[in-house]
């Protein structure tokens, strides 16, 4: 919180706890690609690499505080990456290739790195995904540039990139071996920057998050430790990709000594079983995913327990979206009997659990077994005091050690307190729906904001417009998310066109593609709909939260304050809109109810 500091006058590096349990002849890490089978990482290679890499960035002239960036998928190499850069002080951020130009510009651009790691592209579902074109995009936007380093990983056989003077990945690391006793890693403050995480960018740029050393080290371990129940020499593997926050989790398992499994692909290719397979393989006992892959596994009929030996798992962490009872109740009757379903939700704000699982309690489906440690959790109501058995706003009411130090490019911190500090003054307000109940059970019952969860993934609305904009049918466009009864929910896209123009086949066409190649096909609404008016304040701001109020069936005088609209006509519409659907089942008034999000077989866009 604003004026919070922990442990003034330590001296630490993250880095150097992720590596500390390096020695001969273990593994530090798994990974496998489509295309790549099951390979083990060697702690000796590992280590070796890292230490050879951040001697290259110094030798590059890079300085604790300076800014790295990738556009990188989940392999060793990215993780190679951020710890080299954060073993020599400097700033990691990262995109996942699958972002689209627009996206990664959006993010990276306001760092001003200094340094760049990207590739080629990617393979998905079978299918290879050329970037060279966005990584030259992304590059002509970075003037402060002064070096790119290549891993040309979707064809290694072809070194070209579509840019200025660049340096293979190979050629950096064709450097001897540095041992542990001569590399030094920079020991900083216990606040000194670490990496830089991206809100979804509701309303406008993607907030830049800087995260410190000291928080993340603490709340990472405080997580494995306590609420993962991680043991040394543990295998522990969550799909993920490198841009969502779970991938920073993913890559600091390592400081409980418990062995990270990366995945690169689609989470059902070239079979519906591809990461149970993973599991059973590397002897996992933990594994994670978001709630909508048990919808896929749904889907696919599959059931893990009768095709792999997973007798090592202990247990499964279902995150990204609120988790069902249904959800959980799959985990037991089709992966095992003997499993610990530790449901939790947390944060890229703070890239750690705010509620999560212990594993002293019993489970009940479709419940977060308790607050995490050490974070003073509440459910508020309209008059800020805490509520017990009903839906108020998720609220922190103490400082948390992984808090954001600040955001990036903010001076005086006036947006940071804007976005979580000024509706319960001095309070954290997250922006979910949460209910405790007297045991102390938690019900994440989604956003409370107009951040959209599409497949648990976090979406910034302001990404959307700013895709569209660049449409001359389009005059101005809102969209919502729906959380519905029985773990669905509905996405659709209300356009208001210029003069001459029709929404018809090819302009929804069009629609979609663009927002596919400027962001991900999460992106794209699940229905597109013309609308006369968008509803806006007085200074302008769009009323998404009324409107997805007012498709839930809450009255339109209750959703918005007319008086304060340039518009209050324009509601009409959706209120019409609501009475009369089909595309959606509607459910009573109110938060929106707990629920998984629907399968889908798109890659992950994690903000």
């Amino acid at each position: 919180m604003p004026g919070a500091h922990w442990f003034p006058g330590a001296r630490l590096n993250y880095a150097q706890h992720v590596l500390r349990h390096e020695r001969p002849g273990a593994t530090a890490l798994y990974y496998l690609t489509e295309t790549t089978p099951l390979t083990a990482v060697g702690w000796e290679f590992f280590a070796t690499q890292v230490r050879i890499l951040a001697t290259q960035l110094r030798n590059f002239g890079i300085r604790p505080g300076d800014r790295i960036a990738a556009y990188m998928p989940n392999i060793p190499q990215t993780m190679i990456a951020m710890l080299a850069t954060t073993a020599v002080g400097a700033i990691w951020c990262c995109c996942s290739p699958d972002f689209g130009s627009r996206g990664a510009m959006d993010r990276i651009q306001q760092l001003s790195p200094k340094l760049l790691f990207c590739v080629d592209g990617y393979r998905y579902g079978g299918k290879p995904f050329d970037r060279r074109s966005e990584v030259a995009q992304l590059i002509a936007t970075l003037p402060e540039l002064e070096k790119i380093i290549f891993l040309p990983y979707l064809d290694p056989q072809n070194a070209t990139l579509h840019s200025k003077t660049f340096e293979l990945w190979d050629s950096v690391m064709n450097h001897p071996a540095i041992s542990a006793r001569d590399f030094q890693f920079e020991q900083v403050s216990f606040d000194h920057p670490l990496w830089v995480l991206f809100s979804s960018g509701t309303t406008g740029l993607p907030k830049a998050l800087v995260h410190g050393h000291g928080g993340i080290l603490l709340e990472q371990l405080k997580l494995q430790t306590f609420h993962m129940d991680f043991h040394p020499g543990e295998r522990g593997f969550f799909f993920t990709t490198s841009g969502w926050m779970m991938w920073n989790m993913l890559a600091s398992f390592p400081i409980s000594d418990t062995c990270p499994v990366l995945y690169d692909g689609h989470p059902a290719y070239p079979s519906a079983g591809v990461l149970w397979k993973v599991a059973q393989d590397c002897q996992a006992s933990f594994f994670g995913a978001s709630p909508s892959y048990v919808d896929l596994m749904k889907k696919s009929g599959m059931v893990p327990r009768e095709k792999f030996d997973l007798s090592h798992l202990r247990a499964v962490m279902p995150a990204g979206s609120a988790v069902s009872p249904e959800c959980t109740a799959w985990f037991y009757n089709n992966v095992k009997k003997d499993l610990w379903v530790a449901t939790g939700s947390g944060g890229t704000d703070c890239c750690t659990g705010f509620i999560g699982g212990v594993p002293t309690l019993p489970v009940y489906a479709g419940e977060i077994q308790a607050r995490s440690l050490g974070v003073a959790i509440e459910s508020f109501n309209e008059q800020g005091r805490p509520v017990i058995d009903e839906v108020g706003e998720m609220v922190i009411i103490q400082p948390l050690p992984s808090m954001p130090l600040y955001f990036w490019n903010d001076p005086g911190g006036a947006r940071y307190r804007e976005s979580y500090f000024e509706h319960f003054p001095g309070v954290w307000r997250h922006g979910d729906f949460l209910r405790i109940n007297q045991r102390g059970g938690c019900f994440v019952h989604g956003r409370s904001d107009a951040t959209l969860n599409r497949h648990g993934i976090r979406i910034g609305t302001a990404e959307i417009y700013r895709a569209l904009a660049t449409l001359p049918e389009i005059d101005d466009a809102l969209v919502v998310s729906l959380d519905l009864p029985g773990a669905k929910f509905f996405m659709p896209l209300f356009v208001k066109l210029n003069p001459g123009y029709k929404l018809d086949a090819a302009l929804e066409e069009k629609i979609c593609t663009q927002l596919k190649l400027a962001y991900s096909p999460r992106h794209v609404p699940d229905r597109i709909l013309q609308t006369p008016e968008i509803p806006v304040t007085l200074t302008g701001k769009k009323l998404e939260v009324a409107v997805r109020k007012i498709l839930l069936g809450v009255a339109a005088d209750q959703a918005a304050n007319r008086n304060a609209m340039a518009n209050p006509h324009a509601l009409e519409f959706f209120t019409c809109y609501a009475k009369t659907q089909t595309d959606y089942a509607l459910q009573p008034p109110g938060p929106p109810a707990t629920g998984a999000q629907t399968a889908s077989t798109e890659k992950p866009h994690a903000h």
